[in-house]
């Protein structure tokens, strides 16, 4: 019995130690990839101790706490990768994203865009100012990140992101010079951001099977009249007042549901959520007079509740994946998160506009590496892993 039990000790152990030795080797691989970004051999070895101390278990992930990860006295070093050493986010950034492209990539992949508040005191850091977070539900003092999020079966990761300035910042170039601001950066609305990072995305020429968004995207014709132009694949939420035309005439969308067979709904899932599967009724609705459909979500338990999507597509698909590609939005709000709670998305204490970028793009690496290390081990345990062999 000794035996049995001893063996069962040593089997876990070895489990374990085999499953650290891929963590270890995964994070050499990612690390490769980005390496050559930082010249210096000190900012190369600082960026390797910064995404280690991310991934760690510290409560919060600032310069001091990092500092303390890589055995240091003072935050000084990694104040100096964030402000000051010579290295391109924005290469990082395009790093990132074919990184998760490579690994979690998938023709039916889908591009979400949303944004999340991270709270601030002061008047100083970049963006900064009085303004609604969706993260803290009301209006707080602030800045705004708009985020794209690559989502697929194999799972998901922030691949790109805008730092969002209010007209009151790109208004005054003062201010902007302070805050590390350069004068080329305009003021440019959410959506315009958004289809900033669509745009580099498709660049790459991976095939993007979907994009979707909450209202402040789906609302504006200029983001939707560029999706059919660059054909692609869209599910966007809309405002109740948003029009659709038919033969006869411009219809809101409220009322064209009103005046929709009752017959027509269907019972899907939208998805897996924390208590399993997100069931909604859903009704599509065809105008008639273009090439865009209306979708509806009614609550089971509110019948009342009802949410509006506007859809295009470049051939007719099934209602159950326009549910899909509606669905997928939600588990952004889960991504975020995530990285703020497991790779301190949130938890930097810089001001300045470049620094932000840094920051937020190796949090967003640290993320991608635990995406992809996820689903390389889910596919490990789904495919059987060997036995690990037994002592004699």
């Amino acid at each position: 019995m000794l035996d049995l039990e001893e063996d069962a000790v040593a089997a876990s152990e070895t489990v374990v130690d085999d499953r650290l030795a891929r963590w270890q080797a995964g994070f050499d691989d990612m690390f490769a990839l980005v390496a050559g970004r930082f010249a210096q051999a000190d900012s190369r070895r600082r960026a390797r101790m910064y995404l280690l101390g991310l991934l760690s278990g510290a409560e919060r992930k600032n310069s001091w706490t990092l500092a303390e990860q890589a055995g240091d006295l003072t935050p000084d070093g990694m104040q100096r990768l964030l402000n000051f050493y010579r290295w391109d986010a924005e290469a990082v950034r395009d790093d990132l994203r074919g990184y998760v492209l490579e690994h979690l990539g998938d023709p039916s992949g889908i591009a979400v865009a949303d944004e999340t508040g991270f709270l601030k005191k002061g008047t100083k850091s970049a963006g900064v100012q009085r303004q609604y977070s969706g993260t803290a539900g009301r209006i707080e003092n602030c800045q705004l990140g708009v985020f794209l999020t690559y989502t697929s079966s194999k799972g998901r990761a922030l691949i790109d992101r805008e730092l969002y300035l209010p007209a009151s910042w790109t208004g005054d170039r003062e201010r902007c010079q302070e805050a590390g601001i350069g004068a080329e950066v305009e003021f440019a609305t959410k959506p315009m951001l958004a289809q900033n990072m669509l745009e580099r995305l498709l660049n790459t020429g991976v095939e993007v099977g979907w994009f979707t968004a909450d209202e402040a995207y789906g609302d504006n014709p200029g983001l939707r009249a560029w999706l059919e132009e660059v054909n692609l694949n869209y599910v966007m939420a809309v405002s109740c007042d948003q029009h659709f035309i038919t033969p006869k005439e411009s219809v809101r969308a409220d009322e064209l549901v009103r005046s929709a067979p009752r017959k027509g709904w269907q019972r899907l899932s939208a998805g897996l959520g924390s208590k399993g599967h997100r069931l909604y009724d859903w009704l599509l609705v065809d105008p008639g007079a273009d090439e865009h459909l209306l979708l509806v979500r009614r609550s089971i338990s509110k019948p009342t509740e009802l949410a509006y999507y506007i859809c295009h597509t470049h051939h007719p698909v099934p209602l159950a994946e326009l549910v899909r590609v509606a669905g997928s939005r939600w588990g952004v709000e889960e991504t975020f998160q995530f990285a703020k709670n497991e790779t301190g998305l949130d938890h930097y204490q810089v001001r300045k506009y470049h620094a932000w970028y840094r920051h937020i793009t190796l949090s967003m690496l640290a993320a991608a590496f635990l995406a992809v290390t996820a689903y390389a081990e889910r596919l490990r345990d789904e495919k059987g892993a060997p036995e690990p062999t037994r002592r004699a």
